[in-house]
């Protein structure tokens, strides 16, 4: 095999779905022996919609999303923010994780890609299966095996930042009665009180999501239903009548960022490579992580690029997550701070998120940290045919979009480019060269350095 990724959560399947359409020879193997059936995350945002348009997956998500479209604002911790002023405000999609993994399952078994579950890593040389244990010699692991990474581990890099003491207890319940009729005071979201929070609310008819954060050491053992229902008596001060629990989990709040994303053939992703510690954002980044390593990797074992290009993906992607810790960071003090002090702070940061400016800054923290140049979703006229840059992108190769008719450029174009003659009247330029991930990297000029931007396509 010339690549194994390890763990088929949504950010491997990703991956593995990248490198399959970049031409590698790929390999998903994961310890669970059934798909994690947990709804930890509900949905997606920014940049990562554009990217599965791009990819021709957004039809699958949109449909079977509860929400699909601009959203109309978002928590940014516990101060909501609202994006009516904003030209462009960041796309999104209520979908729970179960479903993406499932659909991106699909679409990676589609294109070629060999997923082995109830296998797991021993070392980087080394799987026990259900069979038991053999051996494996690929060219590249890619680690995208969660926060307590094997893979990481194995690799020796170093994994610092901070767990801290809050633990976060959630659980999806079988609604039996009207939580908000019966219990006085309780309010939709989080009801803050001195010992913690107590989330309720529900995505789902019939279906309450309902979790409690307070100070506590985390206890041994699975998490329980009289566990939870203790701690939503201490924090709220009386019971919840909740019903049947269909998951339950706990986790301790961390904030840590991989020293490094690559050591050798080894490779970091999603939650192996950064822990976040509020805020949603963790499933975006690590998929478009998942974008970005995808078509380096598959250039680099096909042999299209030098092995340096790989260390563009650490350059590219380590900066982001932590842009977005910081972020992140931010969002959970604002949640935790307590009192008056606190109040306080929520008070003044709303004011101040109000402002347009303001608005705008942390919208675009929330749709993307980083600062590439990413192709717009243009209308084009291709032989008379109308279609969008977003449906030139579904193979995942780098394309040389022609808007003058320049034959001394496609003649600088090798086999592996794909050049695209198109009238666009919205264009600034009167070419570009596209990533297969959608950053431009060549902006119109002379051959010689397009030329350049072919030859080196991580900046």
């Amino acid at each position: 095999m010339e690549v194994a990724v390890i763990g088929a959560g949504p950010v491997g399947l990703m991956l593995a779905a990248e490198l399959r359409l970049g031409g590698a020879k790929v390999v998903v193997l994961d310890r669970r022996t059934e798909p994690d059936r947990r709804p930890r995350a509900n949905g997606l945002g920014g940049r990562i919609v554009e990217q599965l348009d791009h990819r021709g997956l957004l039809d699958r998500f949109r449909a079977e999303a509860t929400f699909a479209g601009p959203f109309p604002g978002f928590p940014f911790g516990p101060v909501p923010l609202g994006f009516s002023g904003l030209d462009a405000p960041p796309r999104g999609l209520m979908l729970q994780q179960p479903r993406m993994e499932a659909l991106l399952a699909e679409r990676a078994t589609e294109l070629g890609a060999e997923i082995r579950r109830g296998h797991e890593l021993v070392d980087l040389g080394t799987v026990r299966g259900p069979d038991g244990e053999y051996r494996i010699e690929p060219r590249y692991v890619a680690g995208c095996d969660g926060a307590h990474s094997r893979v990481r581990e194995l690799a020796g890099i170093g994994f610092p930042g901070t767990t801290g003491d809050e633990l976060m207890r959630l659980g999806h319940f079988r609604a039996d009665v009207d939580l908000f009729a019966t219990v006085a005071g309780l309010e939709r979201g989080w009801n803050r009180r001195p010992g913690g929070r107590v989330l309720v609310t529900s995505l789902t008819p019939g279906i309450v999501i309902a979790g409690v954060r307070e100070v506590t050491p985390e206890p041994p053992g699975e998490p329980t239903l009289e566990e939870f229902r203790d701690a939503v008596r201490r924090v709220l001060g009386t019971d919840l009548p909740l019903g049947e629990p269909l998951w339950l989990s706990r986790t301790a709040s961390s904030a840590r960022l991989a020293e490094r994303y690559r050591t050798g053939g080894v490779l970091l992703a999603g939650d192996a490579a950064h822990l976040f510690p509020a805020g949603g954002s963790s499933l975006n980044v690590g998929l478009l992580d998942a974008v970005n390593l995808g078509w380096k990797l598959a250039a680099v074992v096909r042999g299209r690029s030098p092995e340096s290009l790989l260390d563009s993906y650490h350059a590219e992607r380590h900066p982001v997550a932590a842009r977005t810790l910081t972020q992140t960071r931010v969002q959970a003090l604002l949640d935790r701070l307590t009192g008056e002090d606190g109040d306080a702070l929520r008070t003044l940061f709303g004011e101040l998120a109000a402002l347009p400016e303001a608005t705008r800054h942390l919208a675009g923290l929330l749709r993307d940290t980083d600062e590439l140049p990413y192709v717009p979703d243009l209308p084009l006229t291709v032989g008379g045919r109308a279609t969008r840059v977003a449906e030139v992108m579904r193979a995942a190769r780098p394309v040389l979009f022609d808007f003058a008719d320049r034959a001394d450029l496609r003649e600088c174009a090798g086999a592996d480019v794909k050049i695209v003659t198109a009238e666009c009247p919205e264009a600034s330029a009167d070419a570009l060269f596209v990533r297969p991930d959608g950053v431009v990297t060549w902006c119109g000029g002379d051959p010689a350095s397009l030329r350049e931007a072919i030859a080196a396509p991580g900046r």
